[in-house]
C-alpha cells in the first residue's frame, strides 16, 4: 500500500477528452477567441496546461545553481536583500532616514549619491551604518567614475574589508543614450569607463558596477519580451566592449546587474525573471567563461511605477504586495517596493515604512524565503518561462543582426517600438482593457486629491524614451474636474432609470463608473414612471447631463421620449448602452451619444470636459 500512487483507481483522462468536454461547453463559440489569451508580447497563452506541455522544456532537470540558472542561483532558501531607497539629497538627513530603515528592516540602502564628494561627505551619509551587514547602492552620481573612487578611499579610511562589501552603483551608459538620445560625453569615453570600474573594483567580488536598466525600458512602455530583449543586447555591447578592450569574459560577466521593474502581472513577471537568467546564461556562454561566476547573475527588482496612481493610493499597496511577490517567487535577489503615494509627493516615515513591510510579511509570516525556486514545476509557469524566452531571444537576434543596440538606439528605432508598445497599452487603459483600480475603473467618486498633491520633483524631460505612468492620462482629467469644482462645483450627470428594472440598475452602475473617472458628481435615485418626471427632476438638480438607463429594447419608445423632451430643455442626453437596431432613430430624436463597454473611456470624458469645465 505505501508504494501505491494516489488515486490509481482513477483513469487517468486524456487532453482530447478534455478538448470534446470544452468545445461541448463552448456550444459553438470560438476556441481562440473565449479562452486563448494573446499577450502584448505577441505570444498565446491556452486555458490550461498539462504535462505533457513540459516535454519540450530541456531546462527542467536542471538544479537551482545549475546552468542554465532558470531556477535562481540559490541553494539552501530563497533569501532576498530588502532595499529601501532613499532620495533625500541632504547627507545628514539621509543618513538618519537609512538608520531608521535599517532598523525598520531594510538589508540594502539605495541611496542618493549626488552631494557626495569627499570622505567627510560619506562620514556624514553612513554614520552609524555598518557596511559588513547592510549592503549598498549608490545613485544619482554625476560621475561614477568619481563617486567609486571616493566610496573605496572612505572604505580604506574606516578600514573595512573591502571583500565583504557588497553593492553596486546605478553606471549604464547604453541606458543613459537611451533615455537622452545621446551619450554623456561620448560612445568610446562612456564604455571606456566600464574598463576602469572594473578594474578600481577587483579587489571588491560582491560589487557590481554595471547595471542594465530593464526598469528604465519597462516604464517606457516596453513589453516584457522587449524589456528582455533590450536589455540582454544592452549587456552584450559591454561584454563584446569589456573583451574587445583588454578584459576577459569572467572579469566584465562578474561585475555586471540587471534591474528589472516588476508590475502587476502577477504571474508574467514571476516567468520574466526565470526568464531571464536562462537568457543571460546563453547569451554568456558564448564567451566561454572560464569559471561560473559570471553564470550567475545579480537580478534587481524594482516595483512598477508605470502602474502607481494619484487617486485611491492605497491601492497602491495592493499593487506593491503582489509585485513583491512575484519578484520574491521568481528568484529576485533585491527588491525595492515604491512608497505608495510616491506618484504625487516626496516619500515620508510613513510611505517608507509601508514600502518595507509587505516584504517583511512575505519573510517572516509567509515563508518566502524558505523555498528555492517555488514555482518550479507548474506547468503554467514553466510554459510562460518558455515562451518569453523563445521571444525575447528571437529580438534579441533581430537587434544584434542589425548592428546591436547601441546602432539602432542611435537611429530612434527602440524608442520607436517601444513607442507603438506604449500606445497599445495606453489604448488599453483607455477602453477599460487593462484596469487601473480607482482610476479608469471603479473610482472613489467623492475623493479628493488636489489639495494633497506634495511639492514632488519631478525629472526633467529627455530627449530620448520617456517614462510615464499609465494613470496620468485620466488623472489630468480628474484635477482639472476638482480645480473647476472650487468655484463651480463639480458637472452633474443625472441618471434617467426607467423601465426594466435589472437592465436600468446594471448600466446605472456603469454610468457611475464611467462618469466617476472623470470626478463627476452622480445623481442617482430609485427610478422613475415616466419619462417627464424623470426630466422634472434632472431639471429640480440642475443636472448638465442625462443619462438614461433602461434596456436596449425599450430605449426604442422610452428613449426616443426622452431624448427629444432633454433635448428640449437644454440637457446634454446620453443612452447608456449600444442599441444597435434604435440608434439611428436615437440619434435624430436628440441624442448626443452611446456609452457603452467598447467606448474608448478616456476619449468620451475628454471630450465632456473641454465641453463642462468652461
Amino acid at each position: 500500500m505505501a508504494n501505491e500512487k494516489l488515486f490509481n483507481e482513477f483513469e487517468p483522462i486524456s487532453t482530447e477528452k478534455w478538448e470534446e468536454v470544452i468545445q461541448k461547453d463552448l456550444k459553438g463559440a470560438d476556441y481562440e477567441r473565449k479562452l486563448v489569451w494573446r499577450t502584448d508580447e505577441g505570444f498565446k497563452v491556452r486555458p490550461y496546461y498539462r504535462a505533457e506541455d513540459l516535454k519540450d522544456i530541456d531546462y527542467l532537470n536542471a538544479l537551482p545553481n545549475e546552468f542554465p540558472y532558470t531556477r535562481s542561483t540559490k541553494i539552501t532558501d530563497n533569501a532576498w536583500e530588502i532595499v529601501q531607497e532613499i532620495t533625500e539629497e541632504d547627507l545628514v538627513k539621509a543618513n538618519q532616514i537609512a538608520i531608521e530603515s535599517v532598523k525598520g528592516g531594510a538589508t540594502t540602502l539605495s541611496l542618493n549619491v549626488k552631494n557626495v564628494q569627499t570622505t567627510d561627505d560619506w562620514g556624514k551619509l553612513l554614520h552609524g551604518i555598518d557596511l559588513n551587514r547592510v549592503g549598498i547602492q549608490l545613485r544619482h552620481a554625476t560621475s561614477y567614475l568619481g563617486i567609486v573612487k571616493s566610496f573605496i578611499a572612505y572604505l580604506d579610511e574606516q578600514k573595512f574589508d573591502k571583500k565583504q562589501i557588497k553593492g553596486d552603483v546605478n553606471f549604464d551608459a547604453i541606458a543613459y543614450c537611451l533615455s537622452h538620445a545621446q551619450f554623456y560625453h561620448s560612445q568610446n569615453e562612456d564604455l571606456q569607463e566600464i574598463i576602469e570600474l572594473v578594474k578600481l573594483t577587483a579587489s571588491m567580488p560582491h560589487f557590481k558596477v554595471i547595471n542594465i536598466q530593464g526598469i528604465l525600458l519597462h516604464n517606457g512602455g516596453a513589453t516584457i519580451v522587449q524589456e528582455l530583449g533590450y536589455a540582454l543586447g544592452m549587456a552584450n555591447e559591454y561584454l563584446a566592449f569589456a573583451t574587445e578592450h583588454g578584459l576577459t569574459i569572467d572579469q566584465i560577466a562578474e561585475k555586471m546587474e540587471f534591474t528589472f521593474s516588476i508590475s502587476s502581472n502577477y504571474f508574467m513577471e514571476i516567468a520574466k525573471l526565470r526568464a531571464a537568467r536562462l537568457l543571460w546564461a546563453t547569451m554568456l556562454e558564448q564567451y566561454h567563461p572560464q569559471n561560473d561566476n559570471g553564470y550567475q547573475i545579480r537580478l534587481n527588482s524594482v516595483a512598477s511605477t508605470w502602474n502607481m496612481t494619484i487617486y485611491d493610493p492605497y491601492v497602491n499597496m495592493l499593487r506593491n504586495t503582489t509585485e513583491g511577490m512575484s519578484a520574491a517567487l521568481g528568484g529576485a535577489d533585491a527588491i525595492t517596493l515604491q512608497p505608495f503615494d510616491a506618484a504625487y509627493k516626496d516619500n515620508d516615515e510613513f510611505s517608507r515604512r509601508m514600502s518595507r513591510n509587505p516584504q517583511i510579511i512575505l519573510k517572516e509570516e509567509s515563508y518566502f524565503d524558505k523555498v528555492v525556486d517555488p514555482a518550479a514545476g507548474s506547468y503554467y509557469i514553466e510554459n510562460l518561462t518558455d515562451s518569453i524566452a523563445e521571444n525575447a531571444w528571437k529580438l534579441f537576434q533581430s537587434v544584434e543582426s542589425e548592428g546591436g543596440i547601441i546602432n539602432l538606439i542611435l537611429r530612434g528605432d527602440i524608442q520607436k517600438a517601444i513607442e507603438e508598445s506604449c500606445q497599445k497599452r495606453n489604448m488599453n487603459i483607455a477602453t477599460r482593457k487593462y484596469i487601473l483600480l480607482g482610476t479608469n475603473q471603479y473610482p472613489n467618486i467623492n475623493e479628493s486629491m488636489l489639495d494633497k498633491l506634495g511639492d514632488k520633483k519631478e525629472a526633467k524631460p529627455c530627449a530620448g524614451l520617456k517614462t510615464y505612468r499609465g494613470a496620468a492620462a485620466f488623472e489630468e482629467l480628474r484635477l482639472a474636474t476638482e480645480k473647476y469644482a472650487q468655484t463651480h462645483g463639480r458637472p452633474k450627470v443625472f441618471l434617467l432609470k426607467i423601465g426594466n428594472l435589472a437592465m436600468r440598475q446594471a448600466r446605472a452602475g456603469f454610468v457611475t463608473n464611467f462618469f466617476g473617472c472623470a470626478g463627476y458628481e452622480i445623481l442617482d435615485n430609485t427610478g422613475f414612471a415616466t419619462v417627464d418626471e424623470g426630466i422634472k427632476a434632472a431639471e429640480a438638480v440642475k443636472a448638465d447631463i442625462i443619462v438614461i438607463c433602461s434596456s436596449d429594447e425599450e430605449y426604442a419608445t422610452l428613449g426616443i421620449e426622452a431624448a427629444k423632451a432633454a433635448k428640449a430643455k437644454g440637457f446634454i442626453f446620453i443612452v447608456a448602452g449600444n442599441p444597435t437596431d434604435s440608434i439611428e432613430a436615437l440619434k435624430a430624436a436628440g441624442t448626443d451619444d452611446f456609452i457603452h463597454v467598447k467606448t474608448n473611456v478616456l476619449d468620451c470624458l475628454q471630450h465632456y470636459n473641454s465641453l463642462l469645465l468652461k
